[in-house]
């Protein structure tokens, strides 16, 4: 008994450093946050109670009502897009063969970057005349060199893995080495048929509003599918480093039984990566969509380049009613703003576990 009371006083030492953070920083946060909710104030008068008005008043505000939907569409389409992207390139870092350190260089490098560099660069890329819109028009103009292009990427990937397949075993098709290789040569090709003439070039002069506009797209603005854009390319890097450490925690003897079995590349990915990768995925799901209902930097820096209705989300439209510009803080409606972004982060986790990825593999 001696001894086990001990070992419990220890155990308390060591997690009584985040117990204390953990209850001055959050803990007491919440509270204050609850309380505040149901007062007005403005940071320099004492606060006033009152009720459930800044409740009321958060429903009949039109602009919250735009950050609760943009912010649900953007968790919604971010986090999907990349734990699939993010599942895709550690399979094919994963199986590559040859330069695997180097690729894994390569695809992690985009999340090393600072977030208000980033946001900065993509700014400048998503201008009118910035070098997206000179992309969209290089590939309307250069459409039939592009499939000239995957056309012959298609048949060289595909006669070097069969060609590598007669001297090693298990070379995947999407293998990341011979893709350089046939990439390299597939553009070679259509470079020398479209300086023969072959491939005729259209002339196509566009002005595209990437981030300075109102239009939407399906269920959200454009603006912030730009954003999601510029969000998958930084986080994506570091969710693959997730599922790559649960790819090689796979017994590689369940996919030689499978093989043995009879069955081919999709059904070894589908009956045995996806069940066993279950707890990563979980992890990442549950990661992206507390990141993306939370995200705020990157709007914010946004500033005045696109509408405040086009780009604002609850984490941007609680730190507009905190800190107006040229106006009094309403600190009553950001605290009530906050807790409802805090319980639709709970409820979408436990949506998400209870009904979504499972936390234990199969």
């Amino acid at each position: 008994m001696s001894r086990r009371s001990s070992e419990e006083r220890s155990g308390w030492l060591f997690v009584l450093p985040f117990t204390i953070s953990m209850t001055l920083f959050f803990v007491y946060a919440i509270v204050r946050t609850a309380f505040y909710s149901f007062t007005d104030y403005d940071l320099f008068k004492a606060p006033s109670f009152v009720g459930l008005s800044n409740y009321t008043a958060l429903i009949s505000d039109e602009l919250f009502l735009i950050a609760l939907r943009n912010t649900i569409g953007f968790s919604f389409i971010v986090t999907t897009v990349q734990t699939v992207l993010a599942l895709a390139l550690a399979a094919l870092v994963n199986h590559a063969v040859r330069a695997r350190g180097l690729i894994r260089t390569v695809f992690y490098l985009p999340s090393i970057m600072s977030s208000a560099a980033m946001t900065l660069i993509f700014l400048w890329l998503f201008q009118r005349d910035g070098l997206m819109t000179a992309s969209v028009s290089a590939v309307l103009a250069y459409r039939r060199h592009i499939l000239f292009f995957f056309a012959g990427l298609a048949a060289l990937q595909g006669a070097l893995v069969l060609n590598a397949r007669r001297s090693y075993e298990g070379v995947s098709i999407f293998d990341p080495f011979f893709l350089l290789v046939a990439a390299a040569g597939a553009l070679a090709l259509a470079v020398v048929c479209a300086l023969a003439g072959l491939l005729p070039v259209f002339d196509s002069d566009l002005l595209i509003s990437w981030l300075n506009t109102q239009r939407h797209f399906l269920f959200m603005p454009v603006t912030l599918w730009s954003v999601a854009l510029m969000n998958v390319f930084t986080t994506v890097p570091t969710l693959m480093l997730l599922f790559l450490a649960g790819l090689q925690s796979i017994p590689s003897a369940l996919y030689d039984a499978a093989e043995i079995d009879g069955a081919n590349a999709f059904q070894r990915f589908r009956h045995i990566t996806v069940p066993a990768l279950r707890p990563v995925t979980f992890a990442v799901v549950t990661m992206g969509v507390i990141g993306t209902l939370q995200m705020f930097d990157q709007v914010a820096i946004l500033g005045d380049a696109a509408p405040f209705a086009s780009r604002v989300t609850l984490a941007y439209y609680i730190y507009e009613n905190a800190f107006p510009a040229g106006a009094s803080a309403r600190i009553g409606m950001a605290s009530a703003a906050a807790l409802v972004l805090g319980i639709l982060t709970i409820a979408v986790v436990y949506v998400q576990k209870s009904v979504g990825v499972k936390e234990r593999a199969e």
